[in-house]
């Protein structure tokens, strides 16, 4: 991406989203997301493998949503940049009247997401903050697409770990539960390690450089605790490598430092 200001963007100061997109491969990063992603991958070499890792499980649990339990509405709490086979493109393949919501408050997010699905009826994103879970239920577009009499997934894929322990993640998902129709999904992976040094550094790391927009690597157990009192799917909660995987692709290298860890719950 040219290294300009004429969208508004503040691009000294890295975003998660942009960070998340330079791992993939994107082009819409700057060289001060670059420059820390080169600073993450000094602590956690293996994040390049956990953003594609991610993102698979992401593709593979939208896939597996819309084919073989019928969902045909999404919403994805944090959505980050447009790639390849986002959300929408997969369950339209599947029904092309399935509908979908992104939510976030990100201004390259919006910038993009809005470029990218001006012409698509049933897919919009909306500019709010995953954590005004009213406001994202009563906004007039949400309620434009989304029939919360009838089974929804709700996604927080890999954004939950942007959440301090202050704005209760694990209280967020559990009121976005309450709000969804028996026979709903919520999809739910973060960062984890075992490694205390680990947590501890890229914590730090990420904290500063995003000057205050993140919360913190967590441990398995802190996000089984999200899924308390919900019908997890098989094979339960685990690195999302093992989620699933697709039988006819090789078997994808985990990353040693860090992982995604979460699942799939049925309301």
């Amino acid at each position: 991406m040219a290294e300009n200001n004429t969208t508004g963007i503040d691009v000294s100061v890295p975003s998660v989203a942009r960070m998340y997109d330079w791992l993939l491969g994107g082009i819409e990063n700057y060289a001060s997301d670059r420059q820390e992603c080169e600073k993450l991958m000094q602590i956690a070499p293996g994040t390049k493998v956990l953003a594609r890792n991610n993102r698979e499980f992401l593709q593979r649990v939208v896939r597996v949503l819309a084919k073989d339990y019928g969902i045909r509405q999404f919403i994805d709490h944090g959505s980050g940049l447009p790639t390849q086979d986002n959300v929408h493109q997969i369950a339209q393949r599947i029904d092309s009247s399935s509908r979908v919501v992104y939510i976030d408050n990100d201004p390259s997010v919006l910038a993009h997401g809005h470029a990218a699905l001006e012409e698509n009826d049933s897919t919009v994103v909306i500019d709010a903050d995953m954590r005004d879970t009213e406001a994202i239920f009563t906004h007039p577009e949400v309620r434009h697409l989304i029939d919360f009499t009838q089974p929804v997934a709700a996604l927080f894929i890999s954004v939950l770990h942007c959440l301090p322990d202050r704005d209760r993640p694990g209280e967020l998902v559990r009121d976005v539960a309450q709000r969804l129709a028996p026979g709903s999904f919520l999809v739910v992976c973060q960062l984890v390690s075992a490694d205390a040094g680990v947590r501890e550094r890229v914590t730090s790391l990420m904290d500063g450089a995003t000057h205050g927009h993140w919360g913190r690597v967590r441990e398995e157990e802190e996000v089984r605790a999200f899924f308390e009192g919900m019908q997890v799917l098989e094979p339960g909660l685990v690195d999302v490598t093992d989620w699933r995987p697709d039988d006819s692709l090789p078997p994808r290298a985990h990353s040693d430092e860090w992982v995604e860890w979460g699942g799939v719950a049925q309301l």
